[in-house]
């Protein structure tokens, strides 16, 4: 179901996260030593609710997050992070052609720069692009703060804009992390976050049985489809992606782009 929790200023988010730390450790001063226990698990249960909220794919307390989109029809969105690349794009854009298929493509700021070319095809054959950071900084970007949060959105946007041309709509961080500044940064660009109701998990797979059973599982009227082009084996990735577009054909399910505006 799609959240409707609305996104928090970066400082309604820190005012809201101080009063719950303080609301909550109050037990400590008032209970120590007698109720050590309780006490300890006071003291950090807001610092495990927030690392939840930031780490957790798809938790919504710090601002809205789409992880489905209203249709009557068997519509998918089928999302392609982390490209273009070179080893995979092309294929990639020939398959779903092939298959009459319109995809989001979630790329790396970086990437972007360095295949030009790539983006300018993905753009030419009607794929909608989506923003995945600057440089994906996946082991950090829980701890980013405000400043170095807009270069990873506005560094992207830039390069697509640069490469591509296209006007951006959505947003998705590298496994869906988030931070306490993103979903206002977010909203003072007009772009909204994009999560997933399915997600293939083919990192590391030699072979592409288990992820496609995961997406197969996840098809349904309004799911939002996550699969990647990049890291691994692209053999695997590209047969993941095959795998789904030749199931939903099967089911006779399309996938569709959205209908801007999107954004609330």
């Amino acid at each position: 179901m799609n959240t409707r929790t609305e996104a928090l200023t970066p400082s309604e988010a820190l005012r809201r996260y101080r009063w719950i730390t303080l609301l909550s450790k109050l037990p400590l001063v008032l209970l120590w030593p007698r109720f050590l226990g309780p006490c300890i698990a006071a003291f950090v249960a807001p610092d495990l609710w927030l690392l939840y909220e930031m780490l957790v794919p798809n938790a919504s307390r710090l601002g809205r997050i789409r992880t489905r989109f209203a249709t009557q029809a068997r519509e998918v969105w089928l999302t392609i992070d982390d490209g273009p690349d070179p080893r995979t794009t092309p294929a990639l854009l020939d398959m779903l052609e092939s298959h009459g298929a319109r995809a989001i493509f979630f790329v790396i700021g970086q990437k972007a720069r360095s295949h030009p070319d790539l983006m300018r095809g993905i753009a030419a054959r009607g794929h909608e692009i989506g923003n995945h950071t600057d440089t994906h900084p996946l082991g950090f970007f829980w701890a980013a703060g405000p400043r170095r949060t807009a270069e990873e959105v506005d560094g992207c946007t830039n390069a697509i804009a640069e490469t591509a041309g296209s006007k951006l709509q959505f947003f998705r961080s590298p496994a869906g992390i988030k931070n306490v500044f993103l979903f206002g940064i977010l909203a003072k660009r007009r772009m909204a976050f994009l999560g997933w109701s399915g997600r293939a998990r083919e990192l590391g797979c030699l072979s592409p049985e288990r992820p496609l059973r995961r997406l197969v599982r996840a098809a349904r009227p309004g799911a939002i489809l996550l699969v990647h082009e990049s890291g691994g084996n692209p053999n695997v990735r590209l047969a993941v992606i095959e795998g789904i577009l030749k199931h939903l054909g099967r089911e006779g399910f399309r996938c569709v782009l959205p209908d801007p505006p999107e954004i609330p």
